[in-house]
């Protein structure tokens, strides 16, 4: 075996900080590479090591980096809380990075030589001379941006079947600059956010009003413009509410801060979710994190669903009933109403739209959009992007 490899091999076979990072798939592959008995088998394991740089980019660097960063340690979780770090623990993470260090630089040609191959003769990828230690100490004096574990290379996050928190693969990467029209709706979520990044006073935020105006996207627009701020956005469906204090302990003492997205917020009277949504805007100790606010849309002003038979219930003090569930809305701090656009704002959304899609813009346009929204039953920002879709 090359014996550039085997140092690198036996050296992170020892690897105690960060040994979670050799159950990754990239180092379990090099790992059957090293451990190869043939040179078929050697050429096949390389063969899978490539595929996984390829993964990312073709790049070997950014692979190593991006499952070190990831890496949930007993160090890094002790910096990130301000605890103090025994030498030992120290010495072994200086060392362990520089060895990964040499791995991320690793060349195609030191496989080639160990299989007696030319250069030529295998897969390529790209690495560069990455120095991981000055790297990774920079990411923890500036931890607060960065995060750790999952949380440092994804935006946006789910609560998977099994409870546990995952990336959204196909995350949304809407930018706030897609926005057209609603800059006073947008400002005042932006000023909200600003906030609670700085560590100012924020609000637990309701964006209401009809279907299609933008509310959602403005959440995800949001969260993407703070990401190299420390913004984390967590979606939870209206049925993962019971979960609410699970998801706090998950993130509590995280160095991050977490926006708490849930979308299309309705309730009926007798819903059990009611509750828990209602502990978490109160601020309740079991379900509500301080490093994470709540956002929420919903196409009803009032959230519950309210019928003219719920008034003559058979609640003993029906009044209570009903004002605690029409109540829950003036439980966020911060309502922002999207409401439809008029004719003009419907047209200035087509017209921005048909811009950035290389359409010709004319009158012909805008008597084609409105014929779309009036087919359609309203006009709406969704309604502009439909039609624009269908032109081309």
């Amino acid at each position: 075996m090359n014996e550039k490899l085997k140092k690198i091999y036996d050296g992170l076979c020892l690897a105690s900080v960060f040994i979670g990072v050799k159950d990754k798939s990239l180092f379990q592959a090099f790992e059957a590479y090293n451990e190869a008995g043939s040179l078929t088998e050697k050429r096949k394991a390389y063969a899978r090591f490539v595929s996984l740089i390829y993964e990312e980019g073709a790049s070997l660097t950014e692979a190593v980096k991006r499952v070190v960063f990831e890496d949930e340690n007993v160090y890094i979780k002790s910096k990130a809380s301000g605890k103090k770090v025994p030498q030992p623990v120290e010495k072994a993470v200086r060392a362990e990075l520089a060895l990964f260090s040499e791995f991320a630089a690793l060349k195609p040609c030191d496989f080639a030589l160990d299989m007696a191959l030319e250069e030529s003769e295998i897969p390529a990828f790209s690495s560069v001379n990455a120095y991981l230690y000055r790297t990774y100490a920079k990411r923890l004096q500036n931890i607060g941006r960065y995060g750790y574990g999952i949380f440092s290379s994804h935006g946006m996050f789910r609560l998977s079947d099994t409870k546990e928190l995952e990336p959204i693969a196909s995350a949304d990467r809407i930018s706030m600059d897609s926005f057209i029209g609603y800059e006073n709706e947008l400002a005042q979520i932006i000023e909200n956010t600003r906030a609670f990044v700085e560590g100012r006073p924020a609000s637990n935020a309701l964006l209401c009003g009809d279907a299609g105006t933008g509310k959602s996207s403005t959440v995800k627009a949001v969260a993407n413009a703070f990401f190299d701020e420390g913004i984390r956005l967590i979606e939870l469906r209206k049925d993962q509410l019971a979960f609410l204090p699970l998801v706090m302990s998950k993130i509590v003492g995280n160095p991050l801060k977490f926006i708490i997205f849930i979308d299309d917020l309705a309730f009926n009277k007798s819903d059990d979710h009611f509750s828990m949504l209602k502990a978490s805007l109160e601020g309740s100790a079991s379900a509500k994190a301080d490093n994470a606010v709540i956002y929420a849309t919903s196409n009803r002003r009032h959230i519950v669903k309210e019928s003219f038979a719920d008034r003559d219930g058979d609640d003993v003090h029906i009044n209570d009933t009903l004002q605690e569930t029409l109540s829950l809305s003036e439980r966020f701090g911060l309502v922002v109403l999207f409401s439809k656009p008029n004719k003009a704002l419907y047209l200035e959304i087509v017209r921005e739209l048909a811009k950035k899609n290389g359409l010709q813009v004319n009158a012909e346009l805008d008597v084609k959009a409105e014929a779309f929204a009036l087919k359609k039953g309203n006009r709406s920002a969704r309604c502009a992007e439909q039609f624009i879709d269908s032109l081309m």
